[in-house]
Order: C-alpha cells, then structure tokens, then sequence
C-alpha cells in the first residue's frame, strides 16, 4: 500500500492542491528518504524556487513536474501528502515539509520511513532509478495478453511473486494481485512457465479490469491509506479475497486461505483456484 489505483487518487487529488505553487523552501526531518541527490542540502536547493506544473503517475511513483527538474516520490508501505496552513501544527512522522510562497505547505509523512524521493532534470527522468526498468503500465497498448505470457513463460518463480516484479507490468502490489488472480481463477503458487496462453488472456483482462474498478473507487482503504483530502477509498467492498481470510468465497462458499507466497501474505480459493 499504496497501489496503482491509491497513486492514481493522490495524484488527481494534488493536482488541484499544488499545481502552479512555488516552493520557498524545503525542511528535511529523515535524511534517508533523500536518495537523489544523497546531500538534503543539495535537494533543498534544487527545489528553492521552483513551481510545481503537474504531477504525472508511473506505477506506484509520483512525478512533480517542476520548472528545470521533476521529483519522484515513492511512498512505499505508508507513506502520505497532505496540505497544511503554514501556522498549522506538524504532526508526528512528518519527514518533509515543501513551504511554498502563498504560505499553505504540502508535508509528507511516513510511519515506517520507507518512502524515497528522487530529483532529476526533465528528460532523464527514466533514464536512472527508481524508473529506468520499470515495465508498461497496465492500461498502456504495450501491456498485452502476449506480453505477459511471454514474460511468465520465462520464469520459475510463482505467477504471484512474477506479478508482483514491476518490470513484468509496473503498479501491481499485494492487494490487485490477489484480486486478479482470484478472478482469474489462477493459482497464486503456479509457476510462470506453466501458465497457459488462454491463462494469459484471463489474467491480463482481470489485471486490467480490476485495477479500472480501483481507479473508479479511489482505491482500496486497508489500514491508513486515505487520500490528501482525507477520504478512504472505497474498493475495499468489492474485495473477494484479500483481507477476507476465514470468510466463505462469494463464488462457491469455501474458506479463503491465507498463506505466505515469496514472503507476502497471500488470499486465495482453493476450490477456484486449484493448484
């Protein structure tokens, strides 16, 4: 958390909160979530008068278009923006704070301090990490039921833990990927090579379907996520297994297991989706 849909709501949301607002200065409280440039001061500086001009998405990242430069914010596990007055109290585990010159503040808070921010200048944006081997996005041409076969069919490892590997199709995570797989009738512990094309077809229409319904729902709220403007994302009630361990499957009654795949806490039927 956040996914591709719960990125997609934070990004329309901050466009009609931020956009065309100048940075005045920047505060650093957690030096670590500064990865380019590593020195806090040097990012500091690159941000100093610059105007944000648009956010764009790719995967689960955040792209402020700035004058000269773009940051990109990854906001991991827990990571949130908000925009706060500037006499407004700071609450805990707020790591940064961009000031900007109407006196209104966009703060980005992080329980776990997993998230990351990156500036580049425009145009070499994906030309270094984090987005340099990043693959299509779901709703691109380039994601099609023959990409994703070809990429599975190459690999051992569970279609779960495949799904999961941005460079396959970037800004799936646990939640949709459980979700797809369910809809698709699919295994999370099938290995990739032994999906079929005619699996392949099912589960790029599931993946693109179900991130589509995200989208529209402003995503799914599990524990803290809630957008900028404080509202929760209402997908969670369109769930069939993720989160829904113990339950009876909508589908055919049986018990939802949980189990862990590659690490990852994982939901599945067993009688639709047989091993």
């Amino acid at each position: 958390m956040p996914e591709l849909p719960e990125v997609e709501t934070i990004k329309k949301t901050l466009q009609h909160l931020v956009t065309e607002k100048t940075i005045k200065e920047t505060d650093v409280f957690w030096e670590n979530i500064i990865q380019r440039p590593r020195d806090p001061e040097e990012f500091k500086a690159l941000l100093k008068g610059q105007t944000i001009h648009e956010l764009k998405r790719r995967g689960k990242f955040l792209l402020f278009y700035l004058d000269t430069h773009v940051m990109i914010s990854h906001l991991r596990m827990e990571g949130k923006y908000g925009v706060f007055q500037s006499g407004d109290e700071i609450a805990k585990h707020t790591h940064v704070i961009f000031r900007f010159t109407d006196g209104t503040e966009l703060r980005y808070q992080d329980v776990r301090k997993f998230g990351t921010m990156h500036i580049y200048p425009i145009g070499e944006e994906f030309k270094g990490a984090p987005l340099d081997q990043l693959g299509p996005e779901p709703f691109d041409p380039l994601f099609t039921p023959d990409h994703l076969y070809n990429k599975l069919k190459k690999t051992s490892r569970h279609v779960k833990t495949a799904l999961l590997d941005q460079m396959i199709v970037t800004g799936l995570g646990n939640i949709y990927v459980d979700e797809a797989l369910h809809r698709s009738l699919i295994h999370p512990e099938r290995k990739g090579k032994d999906i079929t094309k005619s699996d392949a077809v099912r589960l790029h229409g599931e993946i693109v379907s179900t991130l589509q319904e995200a989208v529209e729902q402003g995503g799914t709220t599990i524990r803290s996520y809630v957008n900028t403007q404080g509202q929760i994302g209402m997908f969670q009630q369109r769930l069939k297994v993720y989160g829904r361990q113990d339950e009876a499957c909508e589908s055919c009654g049986t018990i939802i297991t949980k189990t862990k795949v590659g690490g990852r806490g994982t939901h599945f039927c067993l009688k639709c989706q047989p091993e």
